[in-house]
């Protein structure tokens, strides 16, 4: 071993040392143990920011339904599970959250 320790190429394919200690390598993906992975969060509470911003600049808004029917307005209130579209000069509507699939600038 000329003098200079265990070296990472001194190991075989199962990652032994090659004088017959055996150390464990870190799990693949970086596991770190008890720390969750680097998944990305379930809720980022841009939502919220978003709405707010849209209701202030009053910023009309295109939104695509579960059924592909598309309305337009400006989003004037929101809750949990509804928004409020205001429209000019069709009726207000209240669509559920998890009826929209997206919706977009104007």
């Amino acid at each position: 071993m000329n003098g200079q320790g265990n070296r990472e190429g001194d190991r075989d394919s199962k990652g032994n040392s090659r004088d017959g200690r055996d150390r464990k390598r870190p799990p693949a993906g970086g596991g770190g143990g008890s720390k969750p992975s680097s998944r990305a969060p379930e809720q980022t509470f841009e939502e919220v920011r978003y709405l707010k911003h849209l209701i202030d600049n009053h910023i009309r808004v295109r939104v695509r339904l579960l059924n592909n029917e598309e309305v337009s307005g400006t989003v004037e209130y929101y809750d949990q599970s509804f928004i409020r579209l205001t429209r000019e000069p069709e009726p207000n509507l209240f669509i559920f959250k998890h009826e929209i699939k997206y919706l977009y600038e104007e």
